[in-house]
């Protein structure tokens, strides 16, 4: 069975009620976590949080406003390949990294790891990639955090086989298969919070765990159907889709799925 391990790689903070429409105005801290995953003898990283990169690339123009509206708390010895060193992991360990969405503080630590297969959804790599100026920060996009060969490494979700998914996942519709995971991997589409973005099912002994990315920030979010703030749509790539993909959440949560969150903070 495959495995999880979770990493903090810096966080930033936020109201609480930017997050969740009726929470309080206390400013809270939202971990920017990662993932390892291990199976089939391989292993992937989902996400890579953030990254010196991210302060290096917002010192000028437009993008400074990005660590102003939402200020980022980074030590370098932090970085996901850091903390993976300390381990014994060298990016040449891995297979490949799956890239959520295109978010800053999801994508900050990817020249970390060169070679590297890069794994996302077609969708969000085209409406993403050609986005400069204020149009780049308004999806929350740093251009020059992305490496200059990318587009030589990138594998499309889409290519891969699909996946008939189990019943414990059957709400969520559509997967595809991460290719030699031994089918103990689904790359699953869990559209709204940003184009293309995905998470993951990992079938561990525990059974399947998702792995959602932001497609919440607080498990309020799905549970209850409760959004962020009004304010916070305006980043999102579309309201109704991230509430189709809030009630699957919710669908696996009540069949009693291990449901984790990229942001899940002390919000609450």
């Amino acid at each position: 069975m495959a495995k999880i391990k979770t990493y903090e790689v810096g966080y930033c903070t936020h109201p609480g009620c930017m997050a969740l429409k009726g929470a309080s105005w206390r400013v809270c801290q939202f971990p920017a976590r990662a993932w390892l995953i291990e199976a089939n003898q391989k292993r992937w990283l989902l996400d890579t949080g953030y990254a010196s990169h991210f302060h290096e690339q917002t010192q000028q123009g437009i993008l400074q406003l990005y660590p102003k509206v939402t200020p980022v708390f980074f030590q370098n010895h932090q970085a996901l390949v850091h903390q993976l060193a300390t381990e014994g992991i060298r990016p040449n360990d891995l297979s490949g990294i799956i890239i959520s969405h295109f978010h800053g503080d999801h994508i900050a630590g990817l020249k970390d790891f060169p070679l590297l297969d890069l794994i996302c959804a077609e969708q969000g790599w085209l409406a993403t990639k050609n986005l400069r100026g204020f149009s780049a920060l308004r999806k929350a996009f740093v251009p020059g955090l992305m490496p200059v060969d990318t587009e030589a490494r990138l594998s499309f979700i889409e290519r891969f086989k699909a996946s008939q998914l189990p019943t414990e996942l059957s709400m969520f519709e559509v997967g595809y298969i991460l290719p030699h995971s031994n089918d103990e991997v689904i790359l699953i589409p869990l559209p709204g919070h940003a184009a293309g973005h995905i998470g993951v099912a990992v079938l561990t002994e525990a059974g399947w765990q998702i792995l959602a990315s932001d497609a919440a920030w607080s498990p309020t979010n799905y549970i209850e159907l409760r959004g962020p703030s009004i304010l916070a749509y305006s980043i999102m790539d579309d309201r109704k889709a991230y509430f189709a993909t809030l009630k699957k959440l919710q669908q696996a949560h009540l069949q009693g799925l291990n449901i984790s969150l990229c942001h899940e903070g002390d919000l609450l």
